[in-house]
């Protein structure tokens, strides 16, 4: 079985916000995007960005035999949200929004009200990859180190304010970290060693960073660590990232002004980490460098994410 996680870079119809301006710049869009995932050849594929629900249904139209698909009901201001791409049907039982009940209202901006909820629903569903044999997949997309400041400039117009909402989108990030991390621990239900359970999806950070790490619970016994091979009573509501897996030629998933970083996750629970048999960064092709000027983008073809994907024993 092969699953993976892939951001799909604003898939929107043409002419929409976000999206191609004409049709054929959409048509090559969707063309490379369907190449990727036939050459892939994913049983379970989290997909984030996705904007207008029928340009989801254009794509699966271009792949090849029957797909079955799971959106959150919960768009960002963009009308981005997550899904799934699937080959069993799915059966959604989460659909996350809103901030654990002990955290108090975030401030996100200089002005304005305080937040509580996720920028983008994280999605849980359940399939069965063997006849009565349950995984559960949950997928997220954390809010992006792309800084937004007023009046929707990426230029801050001084040092304080490029620190401010540096920080407005750390917490940001750390709250929904947070949140999927609880919504984890629902799906692992402390029993990490019998549950396959799998979290996936565009953190928007590297293996190591603090928000990144909220999401794999109990410290200890990562892989490349020297309490891997030790079990201990984490094991039951402890995830691992597979990033350490992937060869080393490959552990990016974005290329930022020519910097090659790996900010898209795949995280599983002790029973699904004993079938992991490999695991990659896409198909090889060669990834744009982007900027923190998203627009260039808008006619570019596929996406400026690689995918990031892990083959298991079923």
């Amino acid at each position: 079985m092969t699953i993976g996680t892939w951001n799909l870079e604003n898939l929107f119809r043409p002419g929409e916000p976000g999206g191609p301006k004409d049709d054929p710049a959409y048509r090559v869009k969707l063309a490379a995007l369907a190449a990727t995932i036939t050459e892939l050849e994913p049983d379970l594929l989290g997909i984030q960005e996705v904007g207008n629900p029928d340009a989801l249904a254009d794509l699966v139209a271009l792949l090849d035999g029957q797909w079955h698909t799971a959106l959150s009901a919960h768009p960002d201001v963009r009308g981005i949200r997550v899904g799934f791409l699937a080959r069993k049907p799915l059966t959604t039982i989460a659909d996350v929004t809103a901030f654990p009940a002990q955290f108090e209202p975030l401030q996100s901006q200089d002005t304005g009200v305080p937040i509580s909820v996720m920028g983008r629903g994280g999605l849980a569903v359940t399939l069965e990859p063997v006849p009565g044999h349950t995984l559960t997949a949950a997928v997220c997309h954390l809010k992006s180190k792309l800084l937004t400041y007023p009046g929707e400039r990426h230029a801050p117009r001084n040092e304080g304010e490029r620190a401010r909402y540096a920080a407005y989108a750390l917490w940001r990030r750390g709250a929904e970290a947070v949140t999927m991390r609880a919504l984890a621990d629902r799906l692992l239900a402390d029993d990490g060693r019998t549950h396959d359970v799998v979290l996936m999806g565009d953190l928007n950070d590297q293996p190591q960073a603090a928000t990144t790490q909220i999401l794999l619970g109990p410290p200890g016994s990562q892989i490349g660590t020297g309490g891997f091979d030790h079990p201990d009573q984490g094991d039951a509501s402890r995830l691992w990232n597979l990033a350490p897996l992937i060869p080393e030629d490959q552990r990016f998933s974005r290329v930022f002004e020519g910097q090659g970083e790996l900010i898209d996750h795949l995280l599983v629970s002790h029973a699904l980490l004993a079938r992991v048999d490999s695991v990659g960064t896409g198909t090889g092709r060669p990834l744009p460098s982007v900027t923190d000027h998203p627009g260039e983008r808008r006619d570019k073809p596929g996406s400026d994410h690689a995918p990031v994907v892990a083959h298991l024993t079923y």
